[in-house]
């Protein structure tokens, strides 16, 4: 799991919509959810309640879906039973659209967005719960599981390449799951709306007519900010090496570079805004893996994307087009 960005003057909107109304006369309305191991919230600006809840519910029930079908921990979800047979038979289009994009990205970034690195995960997670590290055995045995060509993607019927291979979704199905409830929100005719699956998906403005704005955590400081994202009709997406770090050092975390079979060491925080919400949250994780220097070489060629990287000295770097409000 990555650790979230914060709402920050969003949320200050937010907190006044019980006393007020913004100067269309809509009022806010929210709702959250469980899913992906965490809260996910909507809020929307609408002047009737009843269509709202509607809206909310909608997109709620859309983010709960995705959770559904691509955990990696329900054994009711389709990615568990692929991960468990080596193929899956009539997949679901959005497992389908998942896997495609994460076959778009490994090869745009070269592999270094890889979707199979689950067994060196689980390897780290184990070590992990022993107080220890992976043995140099034990590392090279999870990298020679993975590659992302393994995964072969066919519309009736998807299949792992070897033995023990696994896959996880993690880097795209939080930005997938924004993306759906977003549609979801919008065909309701919510024309202003904010959506957090863990990544950022918004659309119109904020109670006090502004852009909806995001806070990035500080990699180093939970209670300080990166900076302040005005979304901009894109979405965004953080990824961190403080998320899920399996020493406190943070050398070893839960994104791991497929050509070294361990965490990537320049960077500490990755934030994207992208057309899509899964599109940021795939690029966020390849670029930490990346780093700085090509990440932005990368981003510079893509029509709609710009990131800001700091690096594990603190060291910050934006790409002129990031919405940085504050």
């Amino acid at each position: 799991m990555k650790r979230r960005s914060f709402l920050s003057a969003s949320l200050g909107g937010m907190a006044a919509a019980a006393s007020g109304c913004g100067a269309s006369g809509a009022r806010l309305h929210s709702g959250a959810a469980l899913a992906f191991g965490t809260t996910i919230t909507v809020a929307v600006l609408h002047e009737d309640a009843q269509l709202a809840r509607a809206a909310i519910d909608a997109a709620l029930a859309q983010a709960a879906h995705v959770d559904r079908l691509m955990s990696i921990h329900d054994p009711a979800s389709q990615l568990w039973a692929l991960n468990r047979d080596g193929a899956l038979a009539q997949p679901h289009a959005d497992l389908l659209a998942v896997l495609r994009q994460a076959q778009a990205l490994s090869a745009l970034t070269r592999g270094a967005f890889d979707i199979t690195v689950q067994p060196l995960w689980l390897a780290f997670r184990q070590a992990a719960e022993r107080a220890g590290l992976p043995s140099a055995a034990q590392q090279a045995q999870g990298r020679a599981r993975v590659g992302w060509k393994r995964v072969v993607v066919e519309d009736a019927r998807i299949r792992l390449i070897g033995k023990n291979v696994a896959v996880t979704l993690n880097g795209l199905a939080q930005g997938y799951a924004a993306d759906l409830a977003l549609a979801a929100v919008r065909t309701h005719g919510i024309e202003h709306a904010l959506l957090d699956t863990g990544e950022f998906a918004a659309h119109g403005r904020n109670q006090a007519q502004q852009a909806w704005t995001i806070g990035v955590a500080d990699p180093r400081d939970s209670e300080a900010m990166a900076g302040v994202v005005g979304l901009d009709g894109r979405a965004l997406a953080t990824s961190g090496d403080y998320a899920a770090a399996f020493t406190a050092d943070f050398v070893h975390h839960h994104i791991f570079d497929p050509a070294t079979g361990d965490s990537p060491t320049e960077l500490a925080s990755v934030s994207v805004v992208a057309p899509s919400a899964m599109l940021a949250d795939g690029l966020s994780t390849a670029f930490m893996v990346m780093g700085a220097k090509k990440s932005h070489a990368l981003a510079a060629t893509l029509a709609g994307v710009d990131l800001m990287s700091i690096n594990k000295r603190g060291v910050v770097w934006r790409s002129p087009g990031f919405p940085l409000a504050l």
